[in-house]
């Protein structure tokens, strides 16, 4: 079979699909599509296919791109016209989240699978507001109990739609903790101290850096206690 054949109908199952389609279910699709017995479409030639498809919508020519995201293959707007593709939708267009949810939903994604009282121990508010909503706007799932708990509390972790809000494949594509408390050190900052005895400056380094960070204690976020109160 040539590479030729199937790019077309690669390109319309991506086009007409409403999820990520990872690289083994466009196999199969294709295939039991063209009903192939012997001449099956196989895994070298598919990521081919696939890789044309992306070169090919890379160009200034298309206002769209094919790109890996969510856990597959989907077509998306290019960046530079995010801003008039969002006039269709207006504000419901992004999804827009609240500070202590952004808070919730990156201890579920660096801890997952976690409880909730786990969630409430880190961030030292009540976290149910915020899991409601993370929930609603399926960007986290309940993906079991821990068995060994008391009362065998629900667990939740992030969904496939968490990777593709975020344009990630995985959790392993998340960035780092300590790439994260890098960024968050302070550079010194030169400052003039005058002497009682005389006028003249002295410069003076102090170099202030950011306490140590753990995703395991409350990294010093300022909780609300109206957090209920707070849109997501």
């Amino acid at each position: 079979m040539e590479t030729t054949e199937i790019i077309p109908h690669i390109e319309a199952l991506i086009f007409a699909s409403d999820k990520p389609l990872t690289t083994m279910e466009i196999i199969e699709l294709v295939n039991n599509a063209l009903g192939f017995i012997e001449d099956r479409a196989e895994m070298d030639q598919v990521t081919t296919a696939l890789e044309g498809i992306r070169e090919k919508y890379a160009s200034p020519f298309y206002a769209f791109e094919m790109v890996q995201s969510g856990g597959g293959w989907q077509f998306l707007t290019k960046s530079e016209y995010h801003k008039t593709v969002a006039q269709l939708n207006g504000d419901k267009f992004i999804k827009r989240l609240s500070a202590a949810a952004l808070e919730t939903l990156a201890i579920i994604a660096y801890k997952q699978p976690v409880t909730k009282s786990e969630m409430e121990a880190i961030r030292g508010v009540n976290c149910d507001y915020a899991v409601q909503k993370l929930l609603e706007k399926d960007l986290v799932i309940i993906s079991g109990r821990n068995e060994e708990a008391v009362g065998k509390p629900l667990l939740y972790s992030t969904s496939k739609s968490f990777m593709d809000y975020f344009g990630i494949n995985s959790s392993d594509e998340l960035p780092k903790i300590n790439e994260v408390l890098m960024e968050e050190l302070v550079k010194a900052t030169p400052m003039n101290v005058f002497g009682n005895d005389n006028d003249e400056a002295v410069n003076v380094n102090y170099e202030a850096k950011s306490p140590e960070i753990s995703i395991e204690n409350n990294s010093g976020v300022e909780n609300s206690t109206d957090e209920n109160q707070a849109e997501i």
